[in-house]
């Protein structure tokens, strides 16, 4: 098991990181409010960022989502990849491959994807798609989204933001504010046609473990930029004439938040590193999304907290982390949740091996 990144993902992560870096800035944060920063989001694309994520597999895309992260860059760049780039490439045929990775490698095409399945969406007898799913990240800026019906069977369904002059038939899109910033929307689809992805709950299922891995990436990323907020503030703040940072309650405060960002961090690579090695990673994406669920919420509340009162303020960078780390704490399936996946996965995974 080697986590070192290959050259090419240590590119990508420094240019991700510099991009994410001059552009993600608290200034346009708060004018984009709970939209998408479109010029980022084309800075991204024209960089080719969207399109190396094919090359440097699911760990790379882990390393980019955490410098994402950091910065709570608000652009649909995990949904992109996950429901759209990876998804297709993966599970597509080679005409759906070919007509649809060029869109999502420039950007043209975003993707997003109802995930995961709640038995809202069921296809009728004669072929179409029924249902409404209450909230879906980045939907608002989505041409594509990825839906699974009751029997776990992918549909791609072509989609249009609120307000837009032309509809794409059968489908509506609502805007829809959630805890972080995502430019979500409630999707309800009355009679829509679908494209069939994939072999229906294998194909689901290899999805939604990519998505837990990739959002666990993104979930060390707010925590990571999270706790250097905490320590800038607590090392250059100072009361009774001394930093805060030198009070033991705070070091450890800080630590047990370093630990649980590194235990996120490490989890998600090994995820991804199995994904890539093309090796049984289920139980390992459930581990990373608990991680990410569990330790993103004590991590994203202590550097709340050790802010002190400036945490408090809800126009603070910081808050935004905390934002970003309570939505993705529940994203995808809370701790519990996913906990009891995995405890079902690995009982049946012994049943299996002691038969």
């Amino acid at each position: 098991m080697d986590f070192t990144p290959s050259e090419e993902q240590s590119a990508a992560r420094g240019l991700a990181a510099r991009i994410f870096g001059d552009l993600s800035t608290h200034e346009r944060l708060t004018a984009a409010g709970t939209g998408t920063d479109a010029e980022l989001w084309k800075e991204l694309c024209a960089a080719g960022l969207p399109a190396a994520v094919e090359d440097i597999g699911l760990l790379g895309l882990v390393l980019l989502l955490e410098e994402q992260g950091r910065t709570t860059a608000q652009v649909p760049f995990a949904a992109t990849c996950v429901y759209g780039l990876l998804a297709v490439a993966e599970h597509g045929t080679p005409e759906q491959c070919e007509r649809l990775l060029p869109g999502l490698r420039d950007g043209t095409v975003v993707a997003t994807g109802a995930f995961p399945a709640r038995a809202r969406v069921h296809l009728a007898e004669d072929g179409a798609l029924y249902g409404a799913v209450p909230w879906v990240p980045w939907l608002r800026d989505a041409t594509h989204v990825l839906v699974a019906d009751t029997d776990l069977a992918l549909w791609i369904v072509a989609a249009s933001p609120p307000g837009a002059e032309a509809r794409a038939a059968g489908v509506t899109v609502e805007t829809v504010e959630t805890t972080a910033p995502w430019s979500a929307g409630r999707l309800v689809l009355d009679g829509v046609r679908g494209e069939r992805l994939g072999n229906g709950p294998e194909a689901y299922a290899a999805v939604l473990a990519t998505a837990r891995t990739a959002f666990a990436g993104l979930q060390a990323g707010v925590c990571a930029g999270s706790l250097a907020r905490a320590v800038h503030h607590t090392v250059t703040r100072e009361q009774f004439g001394r930093p805060l940072s030198t009070n033991q309650g705070v070091l450890l405060r800080a630590a047990d938040a370093h630990m649980d960002t590194e235990a996120i961090r490490v989890t998600a690579y090994e995820a991804a590193w199995r994904h890539d090695e093309r090796r049984v990673c289920a139980a390992q994406a459930l581990t990373a999304a608990w991680w990410a669920s569990e330790a993103g919420k004590r991590v994203v509340h202590a550097g709340q907290h050790l802010h002190g009162g400036t945490g408090a303020d809800l126009d603070h960078p910081v808050h935004r982390h905390f934002l970003w780390g309570r939505q993705l704490d529940a994203y995808l399936g809370c701790g519990g949740e996913v906990l009891e996946e995995l405890g079902l996965l690995l009982a049946a995974s012994a049943q299996g091996d002691a038969s």
